[in-house]
């Protein structure tokens, strides 16, 4: 029995250990973004369906939390295997394109290059869905909504980029 607790204790921490990975790419997103927030961003032309900025940090926070559950879930299927690893793969460039969008958008204040970089993280989570669809369908599943805020805020950085 002991092995068992044991066993939830290790695993619950890795799934945590996951999540915060996520956790801290949203909040390096956040560092990049925070001086453009409040002088930048706010001189710019926005669109009429701009969400008030107070939705950006909850939307995030939960998003992040459910790709970090994703990834877990898809890690657990065995990084040894070749489909896990490609998953995981894609899972980290898109990731990575994520935190890209930040210094591309708020940090290089240039919607152009913020909607390139939206561009190719919506496409390569597009790619990391059907992967994790592959392996852990729950897992692919996690990441819809994420699919439906990056579209939603490839719109919005296409609108402001028009507009201005």
């Amino acid at each position: 029995m002991f092995n068992d607790w044991r066993r939830v204790l290790v695993l619950s921490g890795k799934a945590l250990g996951a999540i915060l990975f996520c956790e801290a790419v949203g909040l390096l997103a956040a560092w990049v973004t925070q001086t453009s927030v409040t002088t930048w961003y706010p001189t710019l032309t926005k669109p009429s369906f701009t969400p008030p900025n107070w939705v950006f940090a909850p939307a995030w926070t939960t998003l992040y939390a459910l790709m970090g559950v994703a990834a877990f879930l898809v890690w657990r299927r065995g990084p040894d295997r070749t489909r896990v690893r490609t998953a995981l793969t894609a899972f980290g460039l898109q990731l990575a394109a994520n935190a890209g969008w930040s210094f591309a958008f708020f940090g290089a204040r240039s919607p152009a290059l913020g909607l390139v970089v939206i561009l190719g993280l919506w496409g390569l989570l597009a790619w990391t869905m059907d992967r994790f669809f592959r392996v852990r369908p729950v897992a692919g599943w996690l990441l819809v909504p994420y699919l439906a805020w990056v579209t939603y805020a490839l719109a919005l950085n296409a609108a402001i980029w028009g507009l201005n």
